[in-house]
C-alpha cells in the first residue's frame, strides 16, 4: 500500500503517493530539490540598465544544446537576474567550483537591486569578450550568452540563452578535454546541502547494431570504474592555487 499523509511525516511506513496540490507549496520544493539531484548550479552574471553589476546562483540549471550551444536556467520570482536579462538580452554563466562556493552562496543574499554583489563578496570582475555583463574573474570558465525566450512556468522565469563565447582556464584542461576532478564542481542539493564529485565511471552506450542479434541483458555495457581522485593525485584542494 501507499500513503498520501497532509504534510510530509517523520518517518514512511509505506510508499509516498502525493499530488502537489496535496502539501504546502515549500514542502513540495523540499521534496522535488531532494529528488533531482545532484543540480548543477548557474551562477549567473548580469548588468542593469544603470550600470550595477549583478550576480546570483540559480541551481535550476543546465545545457540544453550543443549545436549551437544553448543553456537554460528558471528564476523563481522576477529577481534582479531576470530583470536586467529582459533588459539587455544578456548574461554570464559563470561556473561554481569548490574554492568559490562560500562567495557564490555569499551572492545568493537578497540583496536591493541597487547593490553590487561582486563587491559585497569579494569577487573580482573580468570583463566579457561578447557582451557586456561582467565574468567573475576567478571562476575556472563561463559561458557568455544572449538570451533567446523568456518563458513562465509555474512561479518560475525560465530563460533560454545562446552560448556565444565559451571561456576555460588552462588549470582544469587534460587530455584535450575539462577534467571534472580538476574543474571540481559543486553541486547542489536540498536545503543548504551541497556536494562534490565522488567516484567517478565509465558506461559506453549501446547501439542497436550491437544488440539486434543478442537476446535479454547479454549486451548491456556494464560498469568500468575511473581510478579514485586520491589514485590519480589531481583533485584539488580548498587552498589549491591557480
Amino acid at each position: 500500500m501507499s500513503s498520501t499523509p497532509a504534510k510530509p511525516p517523520k518517518r514512511l511506513q509505506t510508499a509516498l503517493e502525493i499530488a502537489p496540490e496535496d502539501w504546502d507549496a515549500t514542502d513540495v520544493y523540499h521534496l522535488v530539490t531532494a529528488l533531482v539531484i545532484p543540480r548543477p548550479i548557474g551562477w549567473i552574471s548580469t548588468v542593469s540598465s544603470d550600470g550595477i553589476d549583478n550576480v546570483a546562483p540559480h541551481s535550476y540549471f543546465n545545457v540544453v544544446a550543443h549545436r549551437p550551444p544553448h543553456v537554460v536556467f528558471s528564476s523563481v520570482g522576477v529577481k534582479d537576474t531576470v530583470a536586467n536579462i529582459r533588459d539587455n538580452n544578456q548574461f554570464v554563466v559563470n561556473l561554481v567550483t569548490f574554492d568559490l562556493v562560500e562567495h557564490m552562496n555569499f551572492t545568493a543574499t537578497d540583496f536591493p537591486p541597487a547593490e553590487d554583489e561582486f563587491a559585497w563578496s569579494g569577487l573580482q570582475k573580468a570583463a566579457a569578450r561578447r557582451i557586456r555583463p561582467k565574468r567573475v574573474a576567478q571562476a575556472k570558465a563561463h559561458f557568455e550568452c544572449e538570451a533567446v525566450q523568456i518563458t513562465k512556468a509555474g512561479n518560475g522565469h525560465v530563460v533560454l540563452g545562446r552560448v556565444l563565447h565559451i571561456h576555460v582556464d588552462d588549470s582544469v584542461w587534460r587530455d584535450g578535454r575539462v577534467d571534472p576532478y580538476l574543474l571540481d564542481p559543486v553541486c547542489r542539493l536540498s536545503g543548504s546541502g551541497y556536494a562534490r564529485l565522488g567516484t567517478r565511471f565509465r558506461l559506453p552506450r549501446p547501439t542497436w547494431e550491437h544488440v539486434q542479434n543478442t537476446s535479454g541483458t547479454e549486451a548491456m555495457p556494464r560498469l568500468h570504474e575511473a581510478p579514485a581522485p586520491s589514485e590519480r593525485g589531481d583533485r584539488p584542494t580548498q587552498n589549491r592555487r591557480r
